[in-house]
């Protein structure tokens, strides 16, 4: 449908519902808009009561904002543009405005919907086969392979960030606790634990490829190139890019698609929400709970799978 031309005119029966053809007499009249935006705000409202009218809600009067935030991001679970969503939640605003001010509606539900400007967008999170695929891509008897695995093994297994990972020290590294020492963001220090798995490529690679690249420049940092120094951040991209590519995979792979694909497997395996938050050296609890967001479809398997209404 050309976005230029009027929307086709609402079943009777919704428009007396929820009222649209006195909010589009208010948008023109009252409020003043363009003939565009009247258009734009009567389709938006008019998908937003044939979405309401499907769940059950009959009069605008019978939303909440629980509904109203489910209805925003089935939008966006429908592939709309950010710009679009936040229109459609200044209609829905102006709707309920609307509302209030002529007195059909007593409250207005749409105070506290979040704005898509505050969302934020994470990279592609790998399965646990591809993350499989990706760490076994490398070719181990080439020397600097070796440390590709490490690398690799490591920044999974730690969910660090490209420039913690590139600043690692070995004595920053307990193998006896499998821990290591982080300075994040501000220079913060924080504890992250690692696996078996992790311990046994990274000591691997320290007695056995480490000493052959190690000139006396490395200044005791663990990841170093094929000159004997400090791996570059952009070194660790290419290493995982390469591997990736080698791999196989068509995802575009980066080193914070491993830091969230760590997070992420973490949460889908049960992990406490703050223990992940403390790993990852996030401040704020919010920037965590963003990965509780990733995989709105793996929630629902398990929903269903497990719930006993499911």
């Amino acid at each position: 449908m050309d976005r230029s031309s009027p929307p086709p005119p609402p079943r009777p029966a919704l428009a007396q519902a929820f009222q649209l053809e006195r909010f589009r007499d208010y948008l023109a009249l009252e409020a003043g808009n363009s003939g565009n935006t009247v258009e734009s705000y009567l389709r938006d409202i008019t998908r937003l009561a044939e979405y309401a009218t499907s769940r059950g809600a009959k009069t605008p009067e019978q939303l909440f904002a629980a509904q109203l935030r489910e209805f925003i991001y089935f939008l966006k679970d429908l592939g709309l543009a950010p710009t679009t969503i936040r229109r459609q939640i200044s209609a829905i605003r102006t709707y309920f405005k609307f509302l209030v001010g002529e007195g059909i509606a007593t409250r207005d539900p749409s105070e506290r919907i979040e704005s898509p400007k505050r969302w934020r967008t994470l990279p592609a999170v790998l399965t646990v086969a591809e993350m499989e695929k990706l760490l076994e891509a490398p070719n181990t008897n080439e020397l600097l392979a070796l440390r590709d695995v490490a690398l690799l093994e490591f920044a999974y297994a730690t969910g660090v960030r490209v420039s913690e990972l590139v600043s690692v020290r070995l004595q920053d590294i307990s193998f006896g606790e499998r821990i290591v020492r982080v300075y994040g963001k501000g220079a913060k220090e924080r504890i992250v634990p690692f696996g078996k798995t992790a311990m046994g490529r990274i000591s691997s690679y320290i007695h056995e490829v480490r000493p052959h690249l190690d000139r006396g420049e490395s200044r005791g940092v663990l990841f170093l190139n094929a000159r004997g120094t400090p791996l570059s951040r952009v070194g660790a991209w290419g290493v995982i890019k390469a591997t990736a590519r080698r791999a196989g995979l068509s995802k575009r792979v980066t080193p914070h698609t491993l830091r969230h694909t760590f997070a992420t497997h973490l949460l889908e395996g049960g992990a406490d929400l703050r223990a992940v938050q403390e790993m990852l050296g996030h401040a704020d609890l919010s920037t965590t709970q963003l990965y509780t967001h990733v995989d709105r479809d793996y929630l629902r398997t398990v929903h269903k799978s497990y719930h006993p209404r499911g």
